[in-house]
């Protein structure tokens, strides 16, 4: 029998079978030990095999194989950096929340966000939340960070998930979909996805005003169904974004405007650092490429890595674990 994945929490899988059910799984012993490098060998939306568990009299299943994915979009593991963690897997596309502060979505966070989509071959939508908060200085910012992403190619759009601006446009692009929703912790992931389909009514939380962050309202990622004929995933809140599986000579192929450029450059091989009559310095010296996406570029390259620790969640979860 087949089922797809709505629901992880780590040892228990809650998955919609072809009947339109849902059936509680574990996994199958053998499926813990093939290989995967992954902290989580099930993600929300695989497309699994299941038999129902005989050993128990509860109306439960096991999960004996998982399909081929489509894609799948990854992180680094909160304690064990060689691994990974899939946060989702045959997505359509990736909306990431942005906020220009309570909390700050920062440049290298979406930009490493944006590699990792590039690399797993999805699409990404920037979504510019809180818009109703905005001074001045703060929108300023926010058109600028637009016109940035707006030029590289990224569809960005506007909302405010308590105003029910942008909504409509929103939901548009999400017809016909399975989408994810990820960001910070307190971006209003769930706010805006209780503004999309307010029958959901998802847990919000308001943000710490000591630390200006989120305070974490969804613990495991996890899909719903729309009334729209449509899936959204949501998932936890991120603190940084750890870059895998990467060679240095493919990650600028990952920032779009870097890649229109290779062919220009002197080197077949160029890293876009130290090689002379490189096209990609050029453009930056005037000023076709932005200096932001370049750091972030670099600093990706260099293997300088920002906390990706995935969230506070995580950590307590692991603690609690050693101490155990």
């Amino acid at each position: 029998m087949t089922g797809i994945v709505y629901k992880s929490t780590g040892s228990w899988y809650t998955i919609k079978t072809e009947s339109g059910d849902f059936l509680d799984c574990r996994i199958k012993g053998k499926l813990r030990i093939s290989g995967i490098r992954s902290t989580n060998p099930v993600a929300v939306g695989d497309v699994v095999e299941y038999e129902l568990d005989k050993s128990t009299d509860e109306h439960r299943g096991v999960i004996t194989n998982i399909n081929d994915r489509d894609n799948y979009i990854v992180r680094k593991s909160v304690n064990l950096s060689k691994q990974i963690h899939i946060i989702a897997a045959n997505v359509d596309q990736v909306f990431l929340i942005v906020t220009i502060n309570n909390p700050t979505t920062t440049t290298s966070f979406i930009d490493r966000f944006l590699v990792t989509a590039e690399a797993y071959d999805i699409k990404a939508v920037l979504v510019f939340n809180k818009i109703d908060t905005f001074d001045d200085a703060m929108l300023d910012e926010q058109l600028y960070l637009q016109h940035i992403y707006t030029q590289i190619g990224y569809e960005c759009l506007r909302v405010s998930a308590t105003q029910n601006k942008g909504i409509d446009k929103l939901r548009e692009k999400m017809t016909g979909k399975t989408s994810m929703f990820s960001g910070h912790s307190g971006v209003g992931k769930s706010t805006l996805v209780n503004a999309i389909e307010p029958t959901l009514d998802l847990k919000t939380k308001a943000i710490s005003l000591q630390h200006q962050q989120g305070q974490h309202t969804t613990t495991f990622a996890e899909m719903f169904d729309l009334s729209f004929d449509a899936r959204i995933i949501d998932t936890p809140g991120i603190r940084g974004f750890g870059i895998i599986d990467m060679e240095k000579e493919e990650i600028g192929d990952y920032f779009p405007e870097f890649f229109a450029l290779k062919q220009d450059c002197k080197f077949n091989n160029c890293l876009h650092k130290d090689e002379p009559n490189c096209a990609v310095k050029e453009a930056l010296e005037k000023d076709e490429i932005s200096w932001s996406r370049y750091k972030s570029y670099i600093q990706i390259l260099e293997g300088e890595d920002e906390n990706y620790r995935s969230n506070d969640f995580e950590d307590e979860r692991a603690k609690n674990e050693h101490e155990q």
